[in-house]
This record gives structure tokens, sequence and C-alpha cells, in this order.
């Protein structure tokens, strides 16, 4: 599978610019975390690229979220360990992170949505400062899961250095 299918299928099945620009972001962080610890960087990209796919395709019963998009990344020809990270990321979270990847995709859904909200406020790329704070303050799009991007640890990367390396590798899709 090739970036260029998967970004069709998002294309295809993601209307919102909004949520486009999202995934894309994810599709940088994970790519950069890659980088950061020696992975797959076009592996860690699809998933990045795929996990949200459905977004939309699941409005009406949003606990479908995640399997959905594993399907389609699957029929892609996505690998079974990009498949089995979006399924750990998925709404229901019955399946517990594993491996790297699986660890990397958990913490980096709500790590875009704050990135993404922050940008928004400001109408311009955050700081990793202004990230931080912002991630401090609970009543800042309290539907961010902060517990689930603060697994970062468990990739060895603490709060700030995730923030950082995630506000550094969304400059181009916010920007």
């Amino acid at each position: 599978m090739t970036r260029e299918q998967a970004l069709n299928a998002v294309k295809a099945s993601v209307e919102d610019k909004a949520l486009v620009k999202q995934i894309l972001a994810a599709e940088e962080i994970m790519r950069a975390l890659a980088r950061r610890l020696g992975e797959d960087e076009d592996e860690w990209g699809l998933a990045g690229l795929l996990y949200d796919v459905d977004v939309e395709l699941v409005q009406d019963d949003p606990s479908s979220h995640g399997r959905l998009s594993a399907d389609i990344a699957g029929d892609l020809g996505a690998p079974v360990t990009v498949v089995h990270a979006i399924l750990c990321q998925g709404v229901d979270h019955s399946i517990t992170p594993e491996t790297s990847l699986d660890k990397a995709l958990y913490c980096v859904d709500p790590l875009c949505r704050l990135v993404m909200s922050v940008a928004s406020l400001y109408s311009r790329r955050p700081t990793s400062r202004e990230v931080l704070r912002r991630f401090r303050d609970k009543g800042f799009s309290p539907q961010i899961n902060r517990q689930q991007l603060a697994t970062c640890k468990e990739l060895g990367l603490d709060l700030e250095e995730f923030i950082s390396l995630g506000v550094v590798a969304t400059q181009n899709v916010i920007s």
C-alpha cells in the first residue's frame, strides 16, 4: 500500500477540511515519532493517515469508530501492524496497545486534537509552550483525553518532549 492510496481513501471518505488537516497532522507526528524511535516512517505514517478515515462514516454509530478504519486499511492492503494499531485507538479501546506503533498512535490522536485546537484558538501555528499550557488547562477542549496523551511516557518521551515533537511535526500542516 502506498501513501497516495491512503490519502485518496481519506479524501474519498472525509469531506471536512479541518478533519483532513487533523489526519495529515497525525501522519506527520507519526512520521516524526518513527524517526525519533528508529522505526519505519512509511508504516507509521500510514497508521496516522488511516486511523480516522472512518470519522465521518461512523457519525451515526460512533462505537464502530476504529473498527471501520481498520477494515478500510486492511482492504487497501495496509500491513497487519497498521491495522492493529488503528484498532487499539478506536472508541471501543478494548484492544490493548502492545507495540510501539500501537502506543504511538494511541497517544498521537489526542495530541493532534490538542495542537489543532490551540492552532485554531490563535489562528496560527502554536508554540510548544502554548500547547503545554492548554494541556494543563482542563477547561480547554475538555473532550481531549489528557491521560491518553500522557501515555507518551510508554514510548520513552516525557510530555514536554512529546508535545514539542508534535508541534514541530505539524508546522507545514497548520501553516
